[in-house]
C-alpha cells in the first residue's frame, strides 16, 4: 500500500506530517529521520482501530476494496 504524506516544517523547529488519506493521522519530530520512522507508526495506529459495529438494514450492501 501505498500512501502520501505530507511533511511540514513546524513553525517551533522540526517537522511535522500528516496523512491524507487517513484522517486524523498526524505525527512530529525534531529530524526527518525521527518524522520517517513515527509517521510509520502513525499509520499502523491509525489503521489498526477498531471499528464499531454499524447496525446494517436488509437493503444496505457491503463491499470491500483493495488498496
Amino acid at each position: 500500500m501505498n500512501l502520501t504524506v505530507v511533511i511540514h516544517e513546524a513553525a517551533e523547529g522540526g517537522y511535522w506530517a500528516e496523512v491524507p488519506a487517513v484522517a486524523g493521522c498526524v505525527t512530529q519530530a525534531e529530524s526527518l529521520e525521527e518524522l520517517r520512522k513515527n509517521i510509520h507508526e502513525a499509520i499502523e495506529g491509525c489503521l489498526s482501530v477498531e471499528v464499531q459495529d454499524i447496525p446494517l438494514s436488509e437493503t444496505d450492501r457491503i463491499i470491500e476494496v483493495v488498496v
